[in-house]
């Protein structure tokens, strides 16, 4: 699934810019699907699924706002990406149109190949995990659906045979009850009293206990349900939930059915009641790893955006360079915590992560105990330590064979503290200003950990100090699904 190809729409009048940018695009390795005006858009769009569409702004007969609208109107396009190209200077108006009209983003002419590249990949991969995920949800409700449908027919059989209702009990999920409806007996076996939490010694069957067990909100079933066999139902069947005397909430599907006599007077019911508890915390489950999923997939988004926006550089292979590093960084971060199910990383795997790149020999030392950080703090120190490691390898330590980097770190009272320490390197001076990486650097250990990094530009080279809480007691830190956003906003303040 990871590599399958999506479809990307490229809307423009001019073939000369059509073939630009499939040149540009085509790098990416998805599916380029030309269209030579709005019309035509609107036809391929009718035929085929689209991941991201690319538009002109200024367009004969129908321009790309235009055309936006159109696309939102019809339910299936409305979460489309679509990123505006326009020729002539946006103004904050336009932009606000655009974004109404259902933009995602802006690229503006000239274009720069790696910007434009870099933004189509993350809405096209994007667009493939939301479907990923959509084929996991039906995948699931389709299993779902089929072991509800084997549920309804095993209790089905289970009313015709008591021999399979022995069956059912001795499966341990199920059990079997009766109910006398003219002297208002019951009867209950083993299975029924197994998933009611109670024991035949202690628990006397009749419509008062058993309503005391059923959950407030579900009473109504019970009583609905004797309601339909006065009417002439001859079976009925529901989903509810039952509070055992311990405080257990089970989830349970009862199935019931009515014997009569001749007049059609109901004599007596009987019924089977299936625990489907396991089922409902599986789909439960299932639920919030989808909103996780879609939450973490829209807070990296919006932080690798934020890297992209923010990323200062003389010229354009820089600017690129750059970015891909600090991207990789959060990328490699992220599947040390996948692999642990987002439970933590250890500081080891980070650092060892970062040294990948480079075939250094003897030239670095490391020294400390294993420490396991939260999420959030692995990925805060992850960018961090990319950022150390780029400069040291540019104008550092790392930058001569002669250079020598000692990276140790120790734990004392939930504080962990970090010490970079580069020798036998170039000459180093103070600099004059700090750079986005130095200062990212400081505004995310100080002000999103809490930490505090101090540098000190010695000449044989230069010596950090990070201190970081492994423990954060501020109110922002228990919810570490905004850490993303926070360290968005953090960027920002870096970047002025």
């Amino acid at each position: 699934m990871d590599h399958e190809k999506v479809n990307i729409l490229l809307v423009d009048d001019q073939p000369a810019k059509l073939l630009a940018y499939e040149v540009i695009l085509k790098d990416l390795g998805q599916n380029l699907v030309i269209a030579s005006s709005g019309r035509e858009a609107l036809e391929v769009l009718l035929k085929t699924e689209i991941a991201v569409i690319l538009v002109d702004v200024c367009m004969p007969e129908l321009d790309g706002f235009e055309l936006a609208a159109m696309i939102r109107e019809h339910p299936r396009f409305q979460k489309t990406a679509m990123i505006f190209i326009s020729a002539i200077q946006v103004s904050d108006i336009d932009r606000l149109r655009g974004y109404e009209m259902g933009a995602v983003d802006y690229v503006p002419v000239p274009v720069v190949p790696e910007v434009l590249r870099a933004k189509v990949k993350v809405f096209a991969e994007l667009y493939r995990k939301t479907r990923e995920l959509e084929r996991l949800n039906q995948d699931l409700e389709d299993r779902v659906r089929a072991r509800t449908a084997e549920l309804e027919n095993s209790t089905a059989k289970l009313r015709e045979s008591e021999e399979r209702r022995s069956m059912a009990i001795a499966a341990g999920k199920m059990g079997s009850w009766d109910w006398d409806w003219i002297t208002g007996d019951w009867m209950w076996d083993e299975g029924q009293y197994r998933i009611f939490g109670v024991g035949p010694e202690s628990f006397e069957v009749n419509p008062a206990n058993v309503q005391a067990l059923l959950h407030p909100d579900d009473v109504d079933q019970l009583r609905k349900a004797i309601a339909e066999f006065n009417k002439g139902t001859r079976s009925y069947e529901t989903e509810f939930r039952i509070v055992r005397p311990d405080g257990d909430v089970r989830w349970c599907v009862g199935t019931a059915a009515a014997t009569v006599d001749d007049s059609g007077r109901v004599m007596r019911v009987s019924g089977v009641t299936v625990d489907i508890t396991e089922r409902k915390r599986a789909e439960e489950r299932q639920t919030l790893l989808a909103r996780e999923v879609d939450h973490r997939a829209k807070n990296a988004l919006a932080l690798a955006q934020s890297i992209v926006r923010l990323t200062r550089a003389d010229e354009v292979k820089a600017y690129v360079s750059a970015v891909e590093g600090r991207i990789n960084a959060l990328a490699r971060v992220h599947t040390i915590l996948s692999l642990s199910s987002w439970q933590g990383a250890e500081l080891s795997k980070l650092i060892d992560e970062e040294l990948a790149p480079y075939s250094l020999g003897g030239q670095i030392k490391l020294a400390g105990s294993e420490v396991q950080l939260l999420p959030a703090t692995a990925q805060t120190l992850a960018l961090a330590l990319h950022e150390l490691f780029t400069n040291s390898a540019k104008y550092g330590a790392l930058s001569t064979r002669t250079g020598r980097l000692a990276i140790g770190w120790q734990v004392e009272d939930e504080l962990l503290t970090l010490t970079w320490e580069e020798t036998g390197g170039p000459l180093v001076m103070t600099p004059k200003s700090r750079g986005f990486g130095t200062r990212s650097l400081l505004a995310s250990v100080e002000s999103q950990l809490g930490g505090q990094a101090r540098f000190d530009w010695r000449a044989e080279g230069l010596l950090c100090r990070l201190e970081v809480p492994l423990v954060r007691k501020t109110a922002a830190t228990t919810a570490p699904g905004n850490f993303e956003a926070a360290s968005s906003a953090e960027l920002q303040r870096a970047s002025g």
